[in-house]
């Protein structure tokens, strides 16, 4: 049916309802759909260590930059004893020696952004830019060994932090581990409704018949990504941290659709 009529949200509207009581639970856990339903979400739990993907720490360390002036005004340079100003401390005001990378900083931080949800990822880029140059091997060149170690780490964090603030779903992952909150992904996904669409959707990329209705089937996507991560920056800042766990479910499963559409054009 999907070779011969655009996929258009209306339909797979009146498909889902259909077709939502004829499947079963232990059918959306059948191995053929594990790719898109893997992941499960449940409620919420604390926790003090993880990183952007959900792992028990983060990888290596975190960074300073200018928005933590505050907590690092008793900071000392390795090397000299200096304490920094409160400005940005990446080198030492006074002998100029790389600074090794300071853990109380988030990846907000980092460049110097509002610890929330809606930020401006044009400025992300500029700022991510700057750091790369700053942290250029060219021009570390000439530091001693430690301190091109120092760059080393610095730089593939800024890094993971560009990469975690610039894409919505990671963004929204990330704020919500800051926050406390966890996602359990080790129950099974058990909301009908949702594993229905997903294996509906599966079914019209797979059927697809050219890269014209894979390219529409995105552009849904990307609308209801679009959606859901503006009902996550709502629910998060009212601290419903369930609705905007819910958030995080759905876009997970649509970017993942997305990315198997890549996979075929």
């Amino acid at each position: 049916m999907w070779k011969s009529k655009v996929w258009n949200l209306t339909l797979v509207s009146t498909i889902l309802r259909r077709r939502t009581t004829l499947l079963s639970i232990s059918h959306f856990q059948s191995n053929s759909t594990s790719h898109f339903l893997s992941p499960s979400f449940s409620t919420i739990s604390r926790t003090s260590n993880f990183d952007f993907l959900g792992n028990p720490n983060f990888p290596g360390k975190t960074f300073c930059s200018e928005s933590a002036e505050k907590s690092h005004v008793h900071v000392r340079c390795w090397s000299c004893g200096n304490v920094a100003n409160g400005s940005l401390f990446l080198f030492c005001d006074s002998c100029r020696s790389i600074q090794p990378l300071d853990q109380s900083v988030d990846y907000f931080q980092i460049f110097g952004l509002e610890r929330k949800y809606d930020i401006g990822v044009e400025n992300l880029e500029g700022k991510y830019k700057d750091w790369q140059k700053k942290l250029h091997p060219d021009l570390v060149h000439s530091k001693s060994e430690k301190e091109r170690g120092f760059a080393a780490e610095q730089s593939a964090r800024v890094i993971d932090a560009y990469r975690t603030l610039s894409k919505p779903l990671l963004r929204a992952i990330y704020i919500m581990r800051l926050e406390g909150v966890d996602v359990d992904e080790e129950e099974t996904l058990s909301d009908p409704e949702l594993l229905s669409e997903i294996l509906e959707i599966r079914e019209a990329v797979e059927e697809a018949a050219d890269s014209q209705e894979l390219h529409q089937i995105q552009s849904q996507m990307q609308e209801k990504l679009d959606h859901w991560s503006k009902s996550f920056s709502n629910a998060f800042q009212c601290r419903k941290f369930e609705e905007a766990l819910n958030s995080i479910r759905r876009m997970t499963y649509y970017q993942r659709v997305n990315e198997e559409i890549v996979k075929k054009l």
